[in-house]
């Protein structure tokens, strides 16, 4: 039997990601968001959701981008800071002793140390209720190599890219593989 929750924001796996951005005068910014996911194929395109109050959100509307950096294991600690303060009173990579470098196709820093980064333009807004949706188009995947499967894919075992839980507030580290996609199904 399932016990009724309400309305709550609670979607399993929920990513943890770390938005880069840079402000008016060129200093890089990252915040950890909770909300967020692939958006559509076909332009390849993300969305994050932010707080107008966020120095993050006049950042993306400045600058008309962002990076979605996917941290590992190891960086737990940093991207749950990224979090917790406010880059309008801190400086974060100084703070983490983490490395800001200059997107290659987007006017966005991304995160030297983190496995996976999306450079993404900003394609659209949407405001839906205290968060506003920023849909980004990826112009741009960068994977570290260490990080790479067989195929030359992103592995997430490899990554050691870990998750959210929106009802606990808590990380929690990705599972094993389980079986290939478009695969396993075929066989019921």
């Amino acid at each position: 039997m399932k016990k009724s929750l309400g309305a709550k924001t609670l979607l399993f796996p929920t990513p943890v990601l770390i938005i880069g951005t840079y402000d008016e005068n060129g200093v890089p910014n990252a915040m950890n968001v909770a909300w967020g996911g692939i958006a559509s194929s076909e332009p390849p395109c993300v969305a994050i959701s932010v707080r107008e109050q966020r120095k993050t959100y006049r950042n993306i509307l400045a600058h008309k981008a962002f990076t979605v950096n996917i941290p590992s294991e190891k960086y737990m600690k940093e991207s749950d800071y990224f979090g917790i303060v406010s880059g309008k009173t801190e400086d974060k990579f100084k703070a983490t002793g983490l490395t800001p470098v200059k997107g290659e196709y987007v006017a966005a820093p991304y995160i030297e140390e983190f496995p996976l980064v999306l450079e993404c333009v900003l394609k659209e807004t949407h405001k839906l209720g205290v968060h506003t949706q920023f849909i980004g188009e990826i112009k741009d995947v960068k994977v570290e190599e260490s990080a790479l499967n067989a195929k030359g894919f992103p592995d997430p075992e490899l990554m050691k890219a870990f998750m959210f839980d929106p009802g606990t507030s808590a990380y929690y580290a990705i599972g094993k593989f389980l079986g290939q996609a478009f695969t396993v199904g075929k066989k019921k």
